[in-house]
């Protein structure tokens, strides 16, 4: 095998790979919801996140006085991270994908606790205080503009 061949071969074989893993986050089920702000504090019924065979590991809670949504990550029954979805870098939208928040615009990628796993952004991502009621998840928006 020649050198330029051997080189175009495992550049496709990386760009398969690498869409296969994208293809294979993508099937982990998303629930966008749309959540209500009482004074400071959005307010997330603990049943959204709920579901037949189990719990949802995250949603995405949207508000239309929040100009990005809020990533909601679950870690046991009363641990819980709230991300706001815009990327450090440039300050675009993110997508959730299991337990992983990639930008779209440049590729930067974060985990379930905000930090930056791959650049080219280097800051966490703006996190917000969580409160959980009986029935509720109160996430603290004292912080973000709106």
């Amino acid at each position: 095998m020649r050198r330029k061949e051997f080189i175009k071969t495992c550049g496709l074989a990386c760009l398969g790979a690498t869409s296969i893993g994208v293809f294979l986050q993508s099937c982990v089920p998303t629930k966008n919801i749309t959540a209500n702000i009482k004074g400071d504090e959005l307010v997330i019924p603990k049943s959204d996140f709920a579901k037949k065979d189990g719990h949802y590991n995250y949603i995405v809670v949207n508000n239309s006085k929040l100009q990005f949504p809020i990533a909601l990550f679950r870690f046991s029954l009363d641990e819980f991270n709230a991300l706001y979805l815009q990327c450090t870098h440039q300050g675009n939208e993110l997508n959730a994908y299991g337990d992983k928040l990639v930008c779209a615009a440049h590729g930067s990628e974060f985990d379930n606790k905000g930090n930056v796993t791959n650049g080219p952004a280097t800051d966490a991502l703006r996190s917000f205080p969580v409160r959980i009621s009986q029935d509720s998840i109160h996430v603290s928006l004292k912080s973000v503009e709106h």
